[in-house]
């Protein structure tokens, strides 16, 4: 059932757009969203759409946006955005010539890449994800982070990791674009700055055929593996390439969440055998909370991806900053609301703002996260980490 949901939402996804709006209201706040809704990473954008329409009814039902004495929708106009610069930028112009300029989204760096010089020139406010190093900044002064990259919550999996296997070199696999390069890079000082030898491999996005990148992986006989920010369909098939020809060691993914499209695509947990991966929410009370919301709201379960979670604080940030700025167009007066509220979710809980070390930029959302584990091909309860902070 879970494979036939995931296929049918992918197929819906095809289409160019899609729009979800509340109720007619003479106030409406248009959320654009370039999102990717085709190809391996699209579990991505299934979530960012979904945590949109989820928190478009939210927001109406629950007259979060009140300008003025009135109570304000909020419509999302999704468009794909083929996890591409040129996609993302494609759709960013599409959205700004309906006149959206408020932006939630896109999902990943090249996107992020893409659309960046779109928001800037549309002087758009926008709240992105994307692990690459510039992916927030001062020439982008109206962009804001949804939460931290590797820079932050690498080193922690991998201490955790230590913990449990013993290992003294690792082989990174990644798609040898912004989005695989960037996090690798990353990756890779942290693992070395951990007495940890590397070996990185890189592989051209589209790919189906990973059995050359397998074999040259394996030939510097690491003893561990992280496939960094490769999407969630192409981690599952290499590692299941990998387990078949016969590594043992460790597998870390730290470069994003997708741990059960990653398990259905590599042929079970079992093959998993030992997996490491970063989650980017801790799941407790507040967040099956927010679960059962969707559900009741939305008639049917959340995407399972679990950026969900992340993308539905996300939005809720843009609401609550153009509450506090009492307007739904005006995007600077929106950006400088949003710089001034609390990094803080009903169900998420508290956090803090941080980017000024690692980007120049005071801009980026930080709250507790999640380490998951799979350990001799069983799933393991998911260790809380705490938020990243800077001095």
């Amino acid at each position: 059932m879970m494979a036939f949901r995931a296929q049918r939402a992918v197929s819906g996804a095809l289409l160019a757009s899609v729009t979800f709006c509340g109720a007619v209201s003479a106030c409406e706040l248009k959320i654009g969203a370039p999102a990717v809704l085709s190809g391996p990473a699209a579990q991505w954008g299934i979530a960012l759409r979904g945590a949109l329409e989820f928190v478009a009814k939210e927001t109406a039902q629950e007259r979060r946006l009140v300008i003025g004495g009135t109570s304000c929708t909020v419509s999302v106009k999704a468009i794909d955005s083929k996890y591409t610069a040129e996609g993302a930028a494609s759709a960013m112009n599409a959205l700004a010539a309906e006149g959206i300029t408020v932006i939630v989204g896109p999902v990943g760096s090249p996107e992020v890449t893409g659309m960046k010089p779109v928001a800037l020139r549309n002087r758009m406010v926008a709240m992105v994800n994307s692990f690459a190093r510039d992916s927030i900044g001062p020439r982008w002064p109206n962009v804001f982070h949804i939460g931290p990259g590797p820079s932050g919550w690498a080193g922690p999996i991998i201490d955790e990791g230590r913990k449990h296997y013993t290992f003294s070199s690792v082989g990174i696999v990644a798609p040898n674009d912004q989005g695989g390069t960037d996090v690798a890079g990353v990756n890779a000082e942290i693992f070395k700055k951990k007495g940890v030898s590397v070996v990185e491999e890189y592989y051209q996005r589209g790919t189906t055929n990973f059995a050359p990148i397998v074999t040259r992986v394996l030939r510097s006989s690491p003893g561990a593996i992280d496939l960094a920010s490769s999407p969630a369909g192409d981690a599952g098939i290499i590692i299941k390439q990998l387990r078949q020809a016969g590594f043992a060691g460790p597998i870390f993914r730290l470069g994003g969440p997708g741990f059960e499209e990653i398990a259905r695509v590599a042929g079970g947990v079992e093959v998993l055998k030992d997996f490491l991966w970063y989650e980017p929410v801790a799941m407790d009370e507040g967040l099956r909370a927010l679960e059962k919301k969707h559900q009741d709201l939305m008639g049917g379960p959340r995407p399972e991806n679990a950026d969900f979670f992340r993308w539905v604080f996300a939005a809720r940030m843009m609401v609550k900053a153009a509450q506090a700025a009492q307007s739904i167009d005006k995007p600077q007066v929106i950006a400088d609301a949003m710089r001034k509220l609390p990094v803080e979710d009903e169900n998420i809980g508290k956090g803090s703002w941080i980017g000024q070390q690692f980007f120049g930029i005071n801009q980026e959302m930080s709250y507790p996260f999640a380490i998951g584990q799979v350990r001799d091909g069983k799933i393991q309860k998911y260790i809380r980490a705490d938020a990243v902070k800077e001095d």
